[in-house]
């Protein structure tokens, strides 16, 4: 909803100042389609020529993300604790008991209680992963750390080729938008021997090429860009969660330390209240002593 108000408040604010200015539209309408078919659809042939088919897709699904806004809500982070509090209390009670969980997390009951999370395959791994590394006696809680780093490093980092590719042709428009105004003045320059109020019109369609290319490249293409960025590294926030949790339990902590370790490390505007997290997990007690 703020990603499609943003883009109202670009145009109105840009072409009503333009009016308001005393500007007319007949021009900037005329050359439009033109110049819209040059830079747009130079700027796509870039996009494919420097990209591959893996990244083109992440990038197309990822748009979706500037009015959408991060995937992971504030009961998201709520049920990770409450997740990762039932598979570390279970494992500290029987480590084999907790092995079926690990190993079939699509059929564990554990996991089916929280489904947006069993979906995710990036953190449904990262938790069984370290799991069953500890179970493994591979449980130096400094070496699984720098293990998890440099798993979430290279997670993020191919997070954020849409990003990297967008920024690339926002920075790209700009000059493609000078190569349409050129083409324009070599159309303007064929008809040098046009009375001055034809050339002032060719001499203006032409400009609109520059416009179009800066226009989209700060308007739109770049703030995309960042806009990605930012949902990537928020949900990002996630992941970094569930390796606090998990280190925390490998250092021995009791569980719910380690529960209170990863709330206190979520983002704070989904940060679950202490109160709140305290009673979910106060139910799943109860439920398990049922």
């Amino acid at each position: 909803m703020i990603g499609m108000l943003g883009i109202v408040v670009v145009v109105v604010m840009v072409f009503g100042g333009y009016l308001a200015a005393g500007g007319k539209m007949s021009i900037i309408l005329k050359s439009l389609p033109y110049e819209m078919t040059m830079i747009v659809g130079a700027a796509v042939g870039a996009f494919l020529i420097s990209n591959d088919g893996g990244v083109i897709r992440h990038t197309i699904k990822d748009i979706k993300k500037v009015f959408s806004g991060p995937h992971w809500k504030s009961t998201d982070y709520r049920n990770l604790l409450c997740l990762l509090y039932e598979l570390i209390r279970l494992a500290r009670q029987s480590p084999v008991a907790v092995e079926e969980h690990v190993e079939s997390p699509g059929t564990s009951d554990i996991f089916g209680r929280y489904p947006r999370i069993q979906a995710d395959r990036d953190a449904v791994e990262l938790i069984c992963d370290t799991l069953r590394s500890a179970s493994m006696t591979y449980d130096d809680p400094h070496q699984v750390e720098e293990v998890l780093d440099k798993r979430l490093e290279t997670r993020l980092h191919h997070a954020l080729h849409s990003s990297h590719a967008l920024q690339t042709v926002a920075d790209g428009l700009p000059a493609l938008g000078i190569v349409a105004a050129v083409l324009g003045v070599i159309k303007t320059m064929a008809s040098i021997d046009q009375p001055p109020e034809i050339l002032g019109a060719l001499i203006g369609g032409a400009l609109v090429g520059t416009f179009l290319g800066v226009f989209l490249a700060y308007g739109f293409v770049g703030p995309f860009s960042a806009k990605v960025k930012s949902v990537v590294e928020e949900d990002h926030q996630f992941y970094l969660l569930i390796r606090e949790v998990l280190i925390a339990n490998l250092h021995n902590h009791a569980t719910t330390v380690c529960i209170e370790v990863g709330r206190q490390n979520a983002p704070g505007h989904v940060r679950p209240g202490f109160t709140d997290l305290e009673e979910a997990l106060r139910g799943l007690k109860a439920q398990a002593a049922a």
